[in-house]
């Protein structure tokens, strides 16, 4: 038995401080660069590296890996040697107001044109109706007036001479020209006209509508006269207004003449000033929501940007990166316009990086759907959330898309790439690279004083005290357990960075000015005391005995097995109680929890393999004719996993051969069909469950465990499970095959176990058959 069991030097790899040159963190360099995550980096800088598309990026990784603060760090450095991209403006369209046009500015412009339209229309408010109230330009008004006017007055000049030569007065009525006839000089009243004869009458009348003719004819050239004034005059009102704006629009034309969009919109701004002179002229409190057409919405503003943006959308809803049209009330109706539109995370990243949690992406609707048709397209398009499901369409305006040329970061678990690869055919298009983020590195010596920079570097950054050197090696400790490794350091900073910051806390408590290797140590047991509740009721429960387990004796057919339970961030080991029975029948081995459904596809697997054990050793001279049942006792909720298949196997050997086993040892690993133990997770877990039971129901000297000996160098055990193994309190037992377990469980050989099993067998075969043929034998007599 010796020989299986473990030396104390085994059963931790304990970090030497001595290691170090240094005493305290205090005298290290910060940490440059990042630890141990080759792949990684090298993955990552080639996707931002190469610039053709699709080749967006998923960084794959659990969390608390420093994924997300590693891909920040490298993406801001190279954004800062970037081009910075162009600002982003909408203007209203003058041609079609329902569709905002979008103008591109090299950085920092946009926000400029803002101020010097802003500037330009105040100017031209004041500018315009001063000039339209000056001397001078009522000097050429009157002058535009009087030439016609003269040319007008001689007009109607002719007309009334040339009616009095045909001896009628010209009269204009409301609905005209009249003529009236004179007689003597005098008008001719109706009543006068009866009097005169008939033909001098037909005579006047005759005379009448010619004159009316040619007075028409003279009238319509009145008429022209008029419309000459007022087109003179609207002339005069456009000379007078570009020359009062003229020299404005020439200082910004010259200002933006790189940018033609500017200059079209810019001229389009002086013909629509043009046409709504009387909105300048005399500027009313109405007209105020006139003049917000030439105002200049910024989207984008990159006049503060150092290098290419670098944008880490926290909240990834549709509006929060698509952007979108508000609304505001007036008089009761909701309205919008090209200055209430809203832009996007994607658009203030646009010319460099867009970071997004990956699962925050996918649980919010249509952002996910929208973010692949604008990496496809190339463009972004602003509109609403509802506008493409709405059953009643309802006006509202359509921005001109802007083109859109960035890398697209997604931020996820291994999981969950492997999902999107498979289930979703654009997303292999468009995230080409894959950025794998590992959870562990070798424990090499320039790796754990890589980790004694980086803990400097937290300290420093987080203003915790710093670690003695005896701290550090604690810390690499904790970071091997939690990987179970002891060749392996965890690369999941996030709980080494929690675990100093507490470590840091319980300093303070002992008024220290630095964090020392009690410190840390008390920092670890805090966290386990603290969630460890319902590990102790358990323990409590088997102390009184209603959880039966033993670990005292021997029983045939009954083991201690060892499963893990985990809630939430912590885990722990608890002993099972595993008991065989076999009696005569064909059924072969019976696993009761998968009889009744709480048993897990691996289990029911590791179950049948015993089968398949049992056959290859004992059946091969006859056949394997039992029926056996397996259970865990006092286990109601679901069993999954094979780690307890080889304490499955020395129970159902043990009832098989009626050999009683150890009930001091507890086991754990998996079986093949060949006999051979396996490794197991939780190793360190297990040990230490079942060396609290066998403390609180107390220690013999005798107890122990048994592991895979593949596991050995998983081994990181509390220091308390390692001084009770040196104090010869506590056993741990390394083996590779079921047949060692059984010596050890049985103090017995193991061709004396196989002798006893393939007799027992040999005596159920052989009583099967007995009861068979005599089974047989009266059927025939009841024949007969």
């Amino acid at each position: 038995m010796k020989n299986f069991e473990l030396k104390p030097e085994r059963l931790k790899n304990t970090c030497n401080p001595d290691i170090f040159s240094f005493n305290t963190t205090e005298e290290l360099e910060p940490l440059k660069g990042v630890i141990n995550q080759e792949r990684a980096l090298s993955a990552i800088n080639f996707s931002l590296g190469i610039k053709n598309s699709g080749f967006n990026l998923f960084i794959s990784g659990l969390p608390g890996s420093g994924r997300t603060s590693i891909v920040r760090k490298i993406v801001e450095e190279k954004a800062i040697k970037e081009k910075t991209p162009d600002d982003w403006c909408y203007v209203h369209n003058f041609t079609n107001p329902d569709n905002p046009s979008a103008i591109r500015f090299p950085a920092g412009k946009g926000a400029l044109f803002v101020n010097d339209m802003e500037d330009f229309i105040n100017t031209v408010r004041k500018t315009i109706p001063k000039a339209f109230e000056s001397e001078e330009y009522e000097k050429k008004r009157a002058e535009v007036i009087k030439k016609f006017q003269e040319e007008k007055e001689k007009l109607l000049r002719d007309v009334e001479e040339l009616a009095r030569k045909r001896g009628f007065l010209i009269q204009v009525t409301p609905t005209g020209v009249a003529t009236i006839p004179l007689f003597d000089g005098k008008p001719l009243k109706p009543e006068d006209l009866q009097k005169i004869s008939p033909e001098e009458q037909k005579r006047i009348q005759e005379e009448g509508h010619k004159l009316l003719e040619e007075i028409n004819k003279i009238l319509i050239k009145v008429k022209r006269i008029d419309k000459k004034i007022m087109e003179s005059l609207q002339e005069l009102d456009v000379e007078v207004a570009v020359f009062s704006i003229g020299h404005l629009l020439q200082d910004l034309k010259g200002k933006y003449k790189d940018i033609p969009e500017v200059l079209d919109y810019l001229e389009n701004v002086k013909e629509d000033i043009i046409s709504h002179l009387d909105k300048f002229k005399v500027p009313k409190a109405e007209d105020e929501d006139f003049y917000k057409r030439y105002k200049i919405n910024l989207v984008v503003d990159n006049s503060n940007t150092k290098g290419a943006p670098v944008i880490f959308e926290t909240n990834p809803s549709y509006f929060n990166l698509f952007g979108g049209i508000e609304y505001e009330a007036k008089m009761g109706v909701m309205v919008t316009n090209f200055n209430l539109i809203k832009a996007g995370a994607i658009h203030r990243a646009n010319g460099g990086y867009l970071i997004i949690n990956a699962m925050d992406l996918l649980t919010t609707p249509f952002s996910w759907d929208t973010l692949k048709r604008t990496l496809k397209n190339g463009e972004s398009r602003i509109e609403n959330l509802g506008e493409q499901y709405r059953l009643v369409l309802t006006k509202t305006i359509k921005p001109e898309p802007i083109p859109i040329n960035l890398k697209v970061i997604l931020i996820g678990t291994p999981y969950l790439y492997y999902l999107l690869y498979h289930y979703d055919e654009d997303f292999k298009k468009l995230f080409k690279v894959r950025a794998d983020f590992d959870t562990s590195m070798d424990r090499t010596p320039d790796n754990m004083k890589a980790y004694a920079s980086f803990i400097s570097s937290f300290v420093r950054r987080e203003n915790l005290r710093h670690l003695t050197k005896e701290a550090v090696s604690e810390v690499i400790d904790y970071g091997s357990r939690l990987v179970e490794d002891q060749k392996k350091i965890t690369t999941r900073f996030q709980y080494i960075c929690d675990i100093i910051s507490e470590a840091d806390y319980w300093a303070g408590e002992d008024n220290s000015n630095y964090i020392d290797r009690k410190h840390v140590k008390k920092a670890i047991e805090e966290k386990e005391f603290r969630s460890n509740l319902i590990e102790k009721r358990i323990q409590e429960l088997i102390k009184r005995g209603v959880i039966l387990i033993d670990t005292e004796g021997k029983k045939v057919g009954q083991i201690n097995g060892i499963s893990i339970i985990q809630l939430g961030d912590y885990e722990f080991g608890k002993p099972s109680r595993i008991t065989a029975n076999i009696h005569m029948g064909n059924k072969g081995v019976i696993n009761i929890e998968r009889e009744v459904k709480l048993s897990g596809r691996i289990h029911n697997k590791g179950v049948l393999i015993l089968s398949g054990f049992l056959g290859e050793r004992y059946a091969k001279d006859k056949p394997l004719s039992l029926s056996a049942t397996l259970t865990f006792e006092q286990l109601y909720e679901e069993v999954e996993g094979d780690s307890a298949s080889s304490a499955e196997l020395y129970a159902l050997l043990s009832a098989i051969g009626n050999i009683p086993l150890k009930q001091n040892l507890a086991v754990t690993g998996s079986v093949n069909q060949k006999g051979e133990i396996q490794p197991v997770g939780g190793v360190n877990r297990k040990i230490e469950g079942f060396f609290d039971t066998c403390k609180v129901k107390g220690l013999t000297g005798e107890q122990g465990v048994i592991i895979p000996y593949e596991n050995i160098d998983d081994l990181m055990l509390k220091d308390e499970v390692i001084e009770a193994v040196r104090e010869g309190k506590f056993h741990i037992y390394a083996v590779k095959t079921i047949d060692e377990g059984m010596e050890l469980l049985t103090d017995l050989s193991m061709d004396e176990i196989n002798e006893r099993v393939n007799k027992s067998l040999h005596e159920l075969a052989m009583g099967l058959k007995r009861f068979g043929e005599k089974e047989k034998g009266e059927d025939k007599n009841k024949k007969s």
